[in-house]
């Protein structure tokens, strides 16, 4: 299934596959996402399957968000990959 993004209010719906194919989508869809707005709210839900280069260019908004002081949540039941990312990230950042 190919990348289909739908935005309401600042909560973006992501459905289908995000992976190294169609991350050109995802990337200029929030290319100065945070330039725009102050909170983001990505919605996983309906993601089938995301690989590596999707989980790192989540990784890459977040980091974007941080920089920029704005607040980016991600919600739904999605990939596991994703979800250890993250674990991981935060409890490094944590230990430091």
């Amino acid at each position: 299934m190919d990348l289909k993004i739908t935005n309401y209010n600042n909560r973006f719906q992501i459905k289908g596959t995000l992976n190294k194919l169609n991350l050109k989508t995802f990337n200029a869809h929030f290319a100065n996402i945070f330039d725009k707005i102050d909170e983001l709210l990505l919605d996983i839900e309906s993601v089938d399957s995301i690989d590596r280069a999707g989980v790192m260019a989540l990784a890459k908004l977040h980091n974007e968000s941080i920089t920029k002081s704005k607040r980016m949540s991600i919600i739904g039941l999605g990939c596991k990959d994703l979800y250890d990312h993250f674990k991981t990230q935060d409890n490094t950042s944590a230990a430091a």
